[in-house]
């Protein structure tokens, strides 16, 4: 959630990790290819369906797409009133998955679909909203404290969740730099041989804060090809970044290549994910 009044961004650890006016908890699957496996949307507890919506597109969201939308931002969803005055809204669920019907009794952890990519969102995810007695809580933050280190006490998690500072998503090789949008559909991974023209690794991540540092290794059976550290310039909840080498010789060296790369801030290491190939 957003808990900054006006045209900032804090989220329950001061970070910016959020958007403005965003009321909800996002579970962000890594790419679209993962929607498309399909990922099962549990009730958060037990209770009786309220309201759902299915029958939209699963797309990513345009601004020319806001006539059609019409108020349906949510897309796709669930709405499951709980006992004294708890609420939970699950959207931008997958058109079609919706299990479950108005006025059903639902049970804790039973699924009510899937995660899709409907509504007003750009990546695949389930956005889950928690209200009680209509105002909107943050299960972080439930009490509505103001604290910058971390999840309360009194957090509505059944299960403590991990620190939420930022990390990498996604981490691949290809033969070219890719695009943006086939990095976030799982589609840019490219299987490299002996003739490709270059070797890129890039990476996809989340979270990062301006000053933070993106650093890409890769290595093949003769050594380091490359080695390259970018800074960000500026606080971003989703980005990618990519460096390599076009091929010298006739041919790359047949053997292992390994890729890493990680996420650091100010010094210290967040995150780091890692892609392995061999050339024969």
């Amino acid at each position: 959630m957003d808990r900054a009044s006006g045209p900032d961004v804090r989220d329950y650890r001061c970070g910016a990790l959020s958007y403005d006016g965003h009321k909800g908890t996002d579970f962000a699957l890594p790419t679209l290819s993962d929607m498309q496996e399909g990922v099962a949307v549990l009730a958060a507890a037990g209770g009786v369906v309220r309201a759902t919506r299915d029958g939209m597109a699963d797309r990513i969201f345009a601004e020319t797409d806001l006539a059609e939308i019409n108020g349906r931002d949510c897309g796709n969803g669930v709405v499951i009133d709980h006992e004294d005055g708890w609420q939970t809204q699950y959207c931008h669920m997958r058109q079609g998955s919706i299990a479950v019907a108005q006025g059903q009794s639902v049970a804790a952890g039973q699924p009510l679909g899937e995660i899709g990519l409907s509504g007003r969102t750009q990546f695949p995810h389930l956005h889950l909203t928690v209200r009680h007695e209509g105002a909107v809580i943050d299960p972080f933050e439930p009490n509505g404290a103001d604290r910058c280190d971390g999840a309360a006490a009194s957090a509505l998690w059944d299960a403590p969740l991990p620190d939420f500072a930022g990390g990498i998503i996604h981490v691949a090789l290809a033969e070219s730099i890719p695009d943006y949008a086939a990095v976030k559909a799982g589609t840019a991974a490219k299987p490299l041989d002996a003739n490709s023209p270059a070797m890129v690794i890039f990476g996809l991540a989340y979270g990062g804060l301006r000053g933070d540092v993106v650093e890409l290794t890769l290595t093949g059976p003769e050594g380091r090809i490359v080695k390259q550290e970018l800074q960000l310039d500026k606080a971003q909840a989703q980005f990618f970044r990519a460096a390599g080498l076009k091929r010298s010789g006739e041919s790359w060296p047949k053997g292992h290549y390994h890729g890493t790369v990680k996420l650091v801030r100010d010094g210290r290491e967040l995150s780091s994910k890692s892609v392995q190939q061999t050339i024969r």
